[in-house]
């Protein structure tokens, strides 16, 4: 009596993997890249902007001065939300969750 052989299947390997799907497309990659770059633009300037504030509170800073920082934190607020807008993100975009860490930004 001759034994045969029952080949056992294989399992698929399509079967064993994650079904997960990372899009990398030219435009995701450059609008993730822009909102990297925004929002720690958008960091520097908060921080820069209370500076300005405690400095003029301390009253170490003379009118002129006072206005010229107003001006320049207003034109690149400004010019944030416009690039922002460019790469089709909200200024909400711009704070990104770090996880346990919270936002990015505060509020």
């Amino acid at each position: 009596m001759q034994e045969t052989a029952h080949a056992v299947p294989e399992p698929k390997l399509s079967a064993q993997l994650p079904q997960s799907h990372i899009d990398c497309t030219a435009e995701n990659i450059e609008q993730g890249l822009a909102k990297l770059v925004l929002s720690l633009i958008e960091v520097l300037r908060q921080l820069l902007e209370r500076q300005a504030i405690r400095r003029m509170e301390g009253g170490s800073l003379s009118e002129d001065q006072i206005e010229s920082m107003g001006e320049a934190l207003m034109k690149l607020e400004a010019k944030i939300h416009e690039l922002a807008a460019h790469f089709g993100l909200s200024p909400s975009d711009l704070n990104l969750d770090l996880g346990p860490l919270g936002s990015l930004l505060e509020k």
